[in-house]
């Protein structure tokens, strides 16, 4: 017998202290009261009688002390928890997996996936034999441990109960590696997946689980599979035109079976266009938007059957997404005079210019960015981000080589190479690009070269110390790149690089994926307020705000009272979506099994018979005390 409860030493220290005290208030005598009587006579023979019963009085004493000792013997053995060493042993260490991706809000099993998931738990839970201990886990893109192992059936239930499917896809093996390092080590250990079987295979960076001897069980939940869903949604504003912006979405048919669906979509809350389409079976259909106005903050896509039916998972049926801010963006020009340069920052409306010249650099206040025309003074605070034309002297972050000339006759200066993916090349054609005079720039191994000539890098971009720069290695009034729509193009595209995070289709995040939030960055921590209301204090590092999301909508991000920014977020995941459920789960190369037995019914610990002992000892002692037997 073994006492998994209050340890055997602490119980018999116990027991002596409380047993001694329970002997001491029985040896003590009744102190009799005095009482005057009108004929000592008449009390002599009550006082023999009582002298030849005194033995047994002493014995009726002797039994009520017994009584009280095997009350408290009994009370001390429940406080331990007793067990026999075989069921220890042998008993069950379990962890749960309770999947509580985004497909397991879908309403195949009344009222939904998750729903039924916790049900079936809670008979697992009720039908924990006394000697069996579990954990219950919920998994999502992350694994989130919401019990310790124990047999405590109110403890698990509370466990159960606090489960909350999200709108992620799940981490299927950080969940099970998890779990496999938990039972370590453990009797009899064991893993039951509950699941729909939406969890892709079990790999990570690390390659596949190896569960070992680890008992691999699955439940599986749902029953149909009919949806459809948006499965990519995005906006951003024209450089050249904020008030207009395009939008970029993608609906999918996870059915078999042809459907007709209604796509409407919503700027500040109000319907801007609505359509009806036609999806082929399992056909995913990429939808453009262009030239659009009206919305200045939100937009928001909704998506369902044309005959008014709904399919199985609403949560892929709503997307989000946030428009960029038309905010004037801050810009000092130090420059002698550049024409070309100063009539391009005009094209833009939502550009507060302030040109200076050399002598007088910096000007008044903090700008966004900072353009230095043929000249390299030191960098003033609130001088923003950099962009550097034709630079030269000591006051650079990189290294400026020589000039070079457009002097040879058989190789023409210019762009020879370009990143034309960079963000700052959008809309643009450099590789025709004539120029007379430049000079090669060469930055740190951290630096990206966006054009190179054959003589060396020309256009380059980097940051320093948390601030970005661009470097153009030519004066624009050397070449012909000025009489390009692209010069203009260029710049524009430079300094939305610089203060807007969307330039491409970044309007809303990707929930499952940690989130690095542009932020204060002389802020520490900020405030998240989630989708449904809640609020979280989230680390700031390095000018992000560092959070896991797992909710889709809209969020909202404070550094200070005048600091907060506005983000959205979404599911947008095609195998999310597919929501058909799986018969059997294959982990490793190894099929899962059935989950065990769970009988409902009067758990068998030892501890319960005993305190039903000590209600019938005390019913025993109430009634021998009224009926005098004790007393």
């Amino acid at each position: 017998m073994h006492f998994v409860g209050v340890p055997l030493a602490t119980l018999l220290q116990i027991g002596a202290l409380a047993g001694s005290v329970v002997v001491v208030f029985y040896i003590l005598k009744l102190r009799r009261r005095p009482v005057a009587v009108p004929f000592e006579k008449l009390w002599e023979r009550i006082l023999r009688d009582k002298e030849a019963t005194s033995l047994f009085s002493q014995l009726k004493r002797f039994l009520s002390l017994l009584l009280q000792l095997a009350l408290l013997a009994l009370l001390l053995l429940a406080l331990g928890d007793p067990r026999p060493a075989a069921n220890i042993l042998e008993g069950r260490n379990i962890i749960v997996l309770v999947d509580a991706s985004a497909s397991m809000k879908a309403t195949d099993a009344a009222p939904s996936r998750i729903d039924a998931a916790k049900d079936e738990v809670k008979r697992m839970v009720r039908g924990l034999s006394g000697s069996d201990r579990m954990l219950i886990a919920q998994m999502d893109a992350a694994v989130t441990p919401l019990s310790t192992m124990t047999s405590e059936i109110p403890d698990l239930e509370a466990a159960v109960a606090s489960i909350k499917a999200t709108d992620a896809s799940a981490d299927f093996a950080r969940a099970l590696r998890f779990g496999a390092d938990t039972l370590r080590g453990l009797s009899s250990p064991e893993i039951i997946v509950v699941s729909d079987g939406a969890l892709g295979p079990a790999v990570d960076g690390a390659g596949p689980v190896e569960l070992g001897d680890v008992r691999i069980s699955y439940l599986p939940i749902g029953s149909r599979a009919t949806n459809v869903a948006i499965t990519g949604f995005s906006v951003r504003r024209y450089p050249l035109d904020k008030s207009r912006y395009e939008v970029m979405l993608e609906v999918t048919n996870t059915n078999e079976e042809p459907v007709d669906v209604e796509l409407s979509l919503f700027g500040d809350g109000q319907l801007t266009d609505l359509s009806q389409i036609r999806l082929g079976p399992k056909e995913r259909l990429p939808r453009f938007y262009p030239n659009l106005s009206g919305a200045s903050k939100t937009l928001e896509a909704k998506i369902a059957y044309a005959n008014g039916s709904r399919d199985d998972l609403p949560a892929d049926d709503h997307a989000f997404a946030l428009l960029p801010e038309r905010r004037r963006a801050r810009v000092q020009v130090v420059t002698t005079g550049n024409m070309f340069l100063e009539a391009a920052l005009l094209l833009d409306e939502y550009l507060e210019v302030t040109s200076i010249d050399p002598s007088r650099y910096p000007a008044k206040g903090n700008f966004d960015v900072t353009i230095f025309d043929g000249v390299t003074p030191n960098v003033a605070p609130g001088s923003g981000s950099l962009l550097y034309l034709n630079p030269s002297g000591e006051n650079v972050p990189f290294e400026v080589g020589k000039p070079v000339e457009d002097t040879d006759p058989n190789y023409r200066l210019g762009f020879d190479e370009l990143d034309e993916k960079h963000p700052i090349l959008r809309y643009t054609v450099l590789s025709d690009v004539n120029i007379g005079r430049a000079r090669p720039l060469k930055g740190e191994k951290e630096d990206k070269v966006i054009g190179k000539s054959y003589k060396g890098p020309i256009l380059i971009a980097g940051s320093r110390a948390g601030v970005k720069f661009v470097a153009l290695g030519f004066d624009i009034r050397e070449s012909d790149f000025p009489l390009r729509i692209s010069w203009p193009l260029f710049l524009l595209n430079t300094i939305n690089e610089f203060v807007e995070e969307d330039v491409q289709y970044i309007s809303s995040f990707r929930t499952g994926t940690v989130w690095q939030i542009p932020a204060s960055s002389a802020a520490a921590t900020a405030t998240l307020e989630l989708p449904d209301g809640t609020k979280r204090d989230v680390p700031v590092k390095d000018g992000r705000a560092v959070f896991l999301g797992q909710q889709a909508g809209f969020y909202k991000l404070s550094t200070g009272p005048d600091e907060t920014t506005t983000f959205a977020a979404n599911l947008v995941d095609p195998a999310e979506s597919v929501i058909k459920p799986a018969t059997e789960l294959v982990v490793g190369g190894r099929a899962a099994g059935p989950v065990g037995e769970f009988k409902v019914g009067v758990r068998r610990e030892i501890w319960i018979y005993l305190l039903a002992a000590v209600l019938l000892v005390t019913a025993i002692e109430w009634l021998t005390y009224h009926r005098r037997v004790t007393v």
